[in-house]
């Protein structure tokens, strides 16, 4: 017994040994997520900001790597996004519409790299266009997801609420650029005034953007918050009490000269301003919210299980991918029988018994 009971002991031994000089246990590598700012950079408390939430999210949440590359001037932006091609990243996240033209180039480039775009589709050329030069692509890109927003539809709910609560009569929107994701904040708040006008028979008047004529009031940037200031002085000026700032950190400062003057109220844009920009907290009636970060987490969230696809997602109140803020410090001032009509106007925007267009299109 004692012999076999030490024969047993041996080949345990060597069983141990051998499985301990074996291969390793493979395991699959991270994947990896990069983004690329447009130039308001990664702390813009914009949607550069946003982005990088919902990778910071997918690295908690996922166990993917992520890294971000800051653009400080449009010349940027290709380098960046080859550099992360040549990190080989699992997926490359570019912001803003600016990035439009360098990422379908990259994209067609890298037909096996995969792309998210904020804020931006394809195709997007059109007559007389130079694909490469003026605009991306004149076909949908297959590796390429372009991430969408209703956010006319937020904005209608933020104009209701402005015409609701205004004291002077007059209310205010402004862009940094004229470009398509920024006019839709101006076109859906334009509408939003005018329904509540329909609703009340009142002549509440919203400067700043016409669609009709396709002109309004922009800065030219997305960075200076001198200038978000001087708008605001001018729109206070003509009487505006209220006023939506669709220009990143511009709108900042027009937050402060509000919050200094005591002459006007801000709504915020892509975030929640009383969460991302709390320090403007006293002059912040509500915020039209963007969810880039859900939707960036959702498309990296659909590399990792391997169902990403190329075309357009777009966000829009019935999946909460875009809304009406909270009123936080505002909401006892804000009349129940208002709070009510906003959320029938969501409900009915929702449904599709109103649009955006059919109110503006309407007598």
């Amino acid at each position: 017994m004692k012999k076999m009971s030490f024969v047993f002991t041996v080949l345990m031994v060597a069983s141990v040994l051998l499985s301990a000089c074996g291969p390793a246990a493979t395991t699959a590598p991270k994947i990896k997520v990069g983004e690329v700012t447009d130039m308001g950079g990664v702390n813009d408390k914009s949607f550069n900001a946003l982005g990088w939430k919902g990778v910071t999210d997918a690295i908690s949440q996922l166990g993917v790597d992520g890294k971000y590359l800051e653009s400080t001037q449009q010349s940027d932006y290709a380098k960046n996004i080859q550099q992360m091609l040549t990190e080989k990243e699992d997926l490359i996240i570019t912001v803003g519409f600016l990035l439009g033209v360098d990422t379908a180039t990259a994209a067609k480039a890298n037909p096996n790299s995969k792309f998210a775009i904020v804020d931006y589709t394809y195709p997007d050329c059109w007559p007389g266009a130079v694909e490469g030069t003026d605009c991306g692509s004149s076909t949908d890109l297959t590796n390429v997801r372009g991430l969408a927003f209703q956010t006319d539809q937020a904005a209608f709910l933020a104009g209701y609420l402005a015409a609701g609560m205004t004291k002077t009569g007059k209310v205010a929107s402004f862009g940094g650029i004229q470009i398509p994701t920024v006019t839709i904040f101006m076109k859906g708040f334009e509408a939003g005034v005018k329904y509540y006008n329909q609703k009340h028979g009142t002549t509440v008047e919203a400067l700043g953007w016409d669609d009709a004529a396709q002109t309004g009031v922009f800065v030219g940037n997305f960075n200076s918050t001198d200038d978000g200031k001087n708008t605001a002085t001018s729109f206070a000026q003509e009487g505006a009490d209220i006023i939506l700032p669709v220009a990143g950190p511009v709108g900042l400062g027009s937050a402060a000269y509000c919050q200094t003057s005591g002459k006007c109220l801000i709504i915020g844009v892509d975030t929640d301003w009383f969460v991302s920009a709390n320090e403007y907290a006293s002059v912040e009636l509500s915020s039209v919210q963007k969810k880039v970060d859900v939707a960036v987490l959702k498309s990296i969230q659909d590399v990792v299980n391997g169902k990403f696809t190329g075309g357009t997602v777009t966000y829009a109140l019935a999946d909460g991918g875009v809304d009406l803020a909270p009123f936080h410090n505002f909401d006892s001032q804000v009349p129940q029988s208002l709070k009510d009509e906003i959320a029938k106007a969501k409900t009915d925007l929702i449904s599709g018994a109103i649009t955006v267009d059919g109110v503006l299109q309407a007598p």
